[in-house]
């Protein structure tokens, strides 16, 4: 049992962020969702899911949703949030007395924390697994940019592999 309680990090149903609080400016938001998923974390783990960077700024979630339908999933996106929830339904079409249900039809809500610029692209359900596609966009003015020194002049292009911007100049 990890017992760090004098040092004031982990104890086994609290984290306290408050020595890096002290030493840093601006994360209050970041320890705040730290601390808010310690505290909303009750083992649930239905239904399971992957999350996966599929390049600098594409990323993909797949939950796997046996039994639910389109219709009784509702994807919401937000500033900063995306909710996933699946209704639950009474399955008319089932025709016998069932003698063992294995696959889970309880509703269930999910909540992913996306980072600023984040939006979702598209979503899928196919074979069960609900897939939605996220993407990064940093506005222009966010990019990083070249800063002159001493009043020199920026480079505007960079040339190509090919020397393109060579013969032009």
């Amino acid at each position: 049992m990890f017992k760090l309680l004098k040092r004031g990090f982990v104890s086994m149903s609290r984290t306290d962020f408050t020595p890096y609080r002290r030493t840093t400016v601006g994360f209050d938001r970041l320890f705040d969702l730290l601390e808010g998923q310690v505290r909303n974390n009750n083992g649930d783990n239905y239904p399971p899911f992957n999350i996966e960077r599929r390049g600098d700024d594409d990323y993909r979630i797949t939950v796997a949703v046996a039994g639910f339908r389109p219709q009784d999933l509702d994807i919401t996106a937000q500033q900063n949030l995306l909710v996933i929830q699946g209704k639950k339904r009474e399955d008319d079409a089932l025709q016998g007395d069932m003698l063992h249900i294995g696959i889970a039809n309880r509703g269930f809500e999910r909540r992913f924390e996306l980072a600023d610029y984040v939006r979702v692209e598209r979503a899928d359900l196919e074979n069960g697994l609900l897939v939605i596609d996220l993407v990064r966009e940093v506005p222009e003015a966010m990019k990083p940019k070249k800063i002159a020194v001493n009043g020199q002049p920026t480079l505007t292009a960079v040339p190509d592999s090919k020397g393109d911007e060579a013969d032009a100049a």
